[in-house]
């Protein structure tokens, strides 16, 4: 048995009568989000095959399974990054472990920093598309024709109908929700004032290390996918000392609304019955 349907099994053994349709994932400093869950049970990733261990500061290593605003949901509290030097592929099998247990989508969160002064920390944004910088992906090497064909389509990477229901959510919430192209930088490093000019040529909004990698496993096994960054911080040369501190301290800050945010959304989608 491949390591992600092991996962998927294991994660439906866990759900019991509640197998998830919603799979979510929380960024840096993001974790208190999963409190909002009712009735939780909790899987450590140790427990899931293929599952890489979730090493970086801030992020809790747990999947987290319960209902959302009445919505069944599994939620990675943490998540992995290519810059820790994890083999791009293993990174799939998470996002593909929820889509054989029964998500049809996937709600991203993580953290970024700004390339707008209009858009401060403590902000939300919506990713409306992405720039994948390093040309990385999880995707190369032998195809699984059961999850998806070789070539997949990124013409609506973020999932139109999706982002209709953030706006909804986030006007019912009296919520500012920016909107932008995210960037993805390989890190660990900030990157350099120089960098952060050219990438607001290219049209970036927001720059981050993560979510493109598993927008495009996620968008290869047919799941629909919404992705809302939280703002930490000016990208460099639009403010000095960055840090992952900061990232953090920021990204708690900010949960309380991103929670709102997320409730809110949730009730926009209607549980298919069983």
């Amino acid at each position: 048995m491949s390591p992600y349907r092991a996962a998927a099994k294991r994660i439906l053994d866990g759900a019991g009568a509640r197998s998830p349709k919603v799979g979510m994932i929380l960024g840096s400093g993001l974790s208190a989000v999963a409190d909002a869950i009712d009735n939780p049970s909790t899987l450590p990733y140790t427990e899931l095959e293929g599952f890489p261990d979730a090493k970086v500061s801030g992020h809790t290593g747990q999947l987290v399974l319960g209902e959302l605003a009445g919505v069944s949901v599994a939620c990675l509290q943490g998540r992995w990054h290519a810059y820790e030097g994890h083999d791009l592929a293993d990174l799939a099998v998470p996002i593909r472990a929820l889509k054989t247990a029964g998500c049809e989508t996937l709600l991203i969160t993580c953290a970024a920093g700004s390339l707008r002064a209009e858009m401060p920390p403590g902000s939300l944004m919506m990713l409306t598309d992405h720039i994948n910088w390093p040309g990385l992906s999880p995707l190369v090497g032998p195809n699984d024709d059961a999850l998806g064909s070789r070539f997949t389509d990124l013409s609506h990477a973020y999932d139109p109908a999706l982002q209709g229901q953030l706006r909804e959510a986030a006007s019912d919430a009296s919520l500012e929700l920016h909107e932008g192209v995210y960037l993805w930088c390989l890190g660990p490093s900030f990157e350099t004032p120089a960098e952060i000019r050219a990438f607001a040529h290219l049209g970036a909004d927001a720059v981050g290390m993560s979510t493109v990698p598993e927008t495009l496993v996620a968008r290869h096994c047919g799941m629909a996918v919404a992705a809302v960054a939280v703002i930490t911080n000016l990208a460099a040369g639009l403010q000095s000392g960055l840090s992952h501190e900061q990232t953090l301290a920021a990204g708690s800050q900010a949960a309380p609304q991103l929670t709102r945010l997320i409730k809110g959304f949730i009730k926009t989608l209607v549980e298919p019955s069983s």
